[in-house]
């Protein structure tokens, strides 16, 4: 059997289809949009009909790959990237752009969520998560506030992804995962937060969809679509989830121990646990996962865009950005580079801005600051992790996706950072195949199977142990007292108004 994932995130759009017997990936395809130009600083927006074109897009080029094996074909995942506003009419209609996750012209609605439920601590206490400038919940205020003729025509409120899921299916849903990115479920119970709902509007609660089990289908592919992309029988498409929640299950991430760092332009920290992980200072967010169970998260918006800027900065192609780095020795003799460019989600700086700290007439060359962007932005990660252990969360091994995994210079800077080994995966493909995978769980469920999502991983998950980093045991205290400096210079340079 084939199953198709589609992982729909902020540049692109890509398809790929899974044999689940021979774990070989059959077809790829990929489709590139853009965001909405013009807009004010802090306003990140996309057009939903632009996802679906290119979902029309990715899911014919794969089946074209396929030829006549496409009618294998028995199940579809959809992986979205977070938090983003879909809001629809009384038609169905799409009202208005999405904002995105990366938006964070929200900043005054957090803070009106924060004094009225007693700061951070009050609304962790009601959710299990603050209000952050990239979720949900501060984004349908703002509409309301700013734009109350559209906020009066709405009557659904969806993600990205379970738009996608109801343009292919007509079935309006959300599941756990990525419904706990809104900010308005309680991630302790799986279930809507009246209280905050009703500061919003008592509306928004007729406007949220229904909550589901991440582990149950959507609903069935549409006959429009079946026809349009020649597919017989029913297509079952899964619950998906968020980007993170996808990415987790496509790296094998759905037991404790395993942790996944996605170095991408923004980066992320995540593990799965059988229990909340709720952290008093919001510093993690308290997701649920995809598969029924949690995943702790931390979300830092500087990773691969620190490192692109130097490079462009010194007309580096990537063979030389690591060819310096290379050449400069761990600490980058004494340069620290807080990596805040575009603003910061972990530590809470949106509108932060980036430093480079200790520059001597010695130390001041091309590989040393592109040595310390890259460490500075492996710390950010880092200082997550070292909440994880705080919180209890024991990792055994980091395993790396995104852009960065792919530098050997990066993952051993990793290793020595995290103090734990690191490999990257077989294929980068983690939240495609993730939601691939999910859907091949759901139909075999649903067909009385008990293959279980570790079976499915084991056969289905490849580590590229050519990539396995150990971590050096001469830099492991190193690299925690270089920590131990970006928090205080952070925290610093913060408390006097100058970060």
């Amino acid at each position: 059997m084939y199953f198709i994932g589609i992982d729909s995130g902020t540049q692109s759009t890509k398809a790929l289809v899974l044999d689940v017997e021979s774990g070989e990936i059959l077809a790829t395809a990929q489709e590139e949009y853009d965001m909405v130009e013009g807009l004010a600083a802090g306003h990140m927006e996309q057009r939903p009909v632009m996802w679906m074109i290119a979902v029309d897009s990715v899911v014919k080029s794969c089946l074209a790959q396929l030829g006549e094996r496409k009618n294998s074909v028995h199940g579809i995942g959809v992986s979205g990237q977070q938090h983003g506003l879909v809001v629809l009419d009384e038609n169905d209609e799409v009202i208005r752009p999405a904002k995105l996750w990366c938006d964070t012209s929200t900043v005054d609605q957090c803070d009106q969520f924060a004094a009225a439920f007693a700061g951070s601590a009050g609304l962790i206490e009601l959710t299990g998560n603050p209000i952050l400038p990239g979720y949900t919940a501060s984004k349908i205020l703002w509409l309301k506030q700013n734009e109350p003729e559209n906020f009066d025509q709405v009557r659904t409120v969806l993600l990205p992804h379970d738009y996608i899921n109801f343009k292919l299916t007509g079935v309006k849903r959300m599941e756990y995962g990525d419904a706990s990115g809104t900010g308005l479920m309680n991630v302790r119970t799986r279930e809507w937060c009246d209280d905050l709902i009703d500061f919003i509007d008592p509306r928004v609660r007729e406007m949220l969809p229904p909550l589901g089990s991440s582990n149950e289908r959507c609903g069935v592919l549409s006959e429009e679509w079946r026809e349009a992309w020649g597919l017989s029988g029913e297509v079952v498409v899964s619950a998906g989830g968020g980007d993170n929640m996808m990415g987790a299950i496509g790296t094998g991430n759905v037991k404790p121990g395993v942790i996944t760092a996605s170095l991408g332009t923004s980066g992320t920290l995540y593990g799965c646990m059988d229990s909340p992980v709720i952290d008093a200072k919001g510093e993690i967010a308290a997701f649920c996962d995809s598969t029924d169970q949690w995943l702790p998260l931390v979300c830092v918006m500087n990773v691969t865009v620190v490192t692109e800027q130097v490079r462009s900065l010194f007309g580096w192609d990537l063979n030389e950005l690591e060819s310096q780095i290379a050449q400069s020795e761990p600490g980058a003799q004494g340069l620290q580079f807080l990596p805040y460019l575009t603003g910061e989600r972990t530590p809470n700086l949106p509108d932060g801005s980036g430093v480079i700290h200790g520059l001597t007439a010695e130390n001041m060359t091309a590989g040393n600051i592109g040595r310390a962007a890259m460490e500075g932005a492996t710390l950010g990660l880092a200082y997550g992790l070292r909440r994880f252990r705080e919180q209890g969360m024991s990792p055994c091994e980091i395993r790396m996706t995104g852009g960065g995994s792919k530098s050997p210079v990066w993952r051993q800077i990793a290793a020595n950072i995290f103090g734990v080994p690191v490999v990257a995966l077989a294929t980068a493909e983690g939240a495609g195949l993730g939601a691939g995978i999910q859907a091949a769980a759901v139909v075999a469920r649903e067909a009385g199977s008990d293959e279980s999502y570790d079976a499915l991983i084991g056969r289905l998950v490849k580590l590229d142990e050519s990539t396995r980093c150990q971590p050096d045991p001469q830099w492991v205290e190193f690299y925690e007292e270089k920590l131990d400096k970006q928090v205080k210079l952070t925290v610093n340079l913060k408390q006097a108004g100058l970060l």
